[in-house]
């Protein structure tokens, strides 16, 4: 049996231990089921769609989580919104920041 090393950035490896053990498996046959489901063949009109659905077949199609963070209060955004429109411009405060820094460069010469 060969051995494959892979190197997976933190959020997809925990994303990948959270999935196998949803579905009740280690993480080496979870992937060991997506990998093969992956590469059998089937007659979808696209890769993508041919990948969908092994993985829906296999029963490892991760379906997108639902938004958890619940919506602003519309008021609180209208004031938002009126606020955001009000105090310095970010050029004035560049430009202002432009002028002490080349005011002080120009006493330290």
């Amino acid at each position: 049996m060969a051995r494959l090393a892979l190197r997976l950035d933190d959020e997809l490896a925990q994303d990948v231990k959270a999935h196998a053990a949803a579905a009740g498996r280690s993480v080496n046959a979870w992937v060991l089921a997506v990998l093969g489901a992956a590469v059998n063949p089937d007659l979808a009109d696209t890769e993508a769609e041919r990948i969908r659905s092994r993985l829906a077949r296999a029963g490892l199609l991760a379906e997108p989580r639902p938004h958890e963070t619940p919506r602003p209060d519309p008021e609180r955004v209208a004031r938002a919104r009126k606020a955001a429109g009000k105090g310095t411009h970010l050029s004035q405060l560049v430009s202002e920041g432009r002028g002490r820094a080349s005011s002080t460069t120009a006493r330290r010469s």
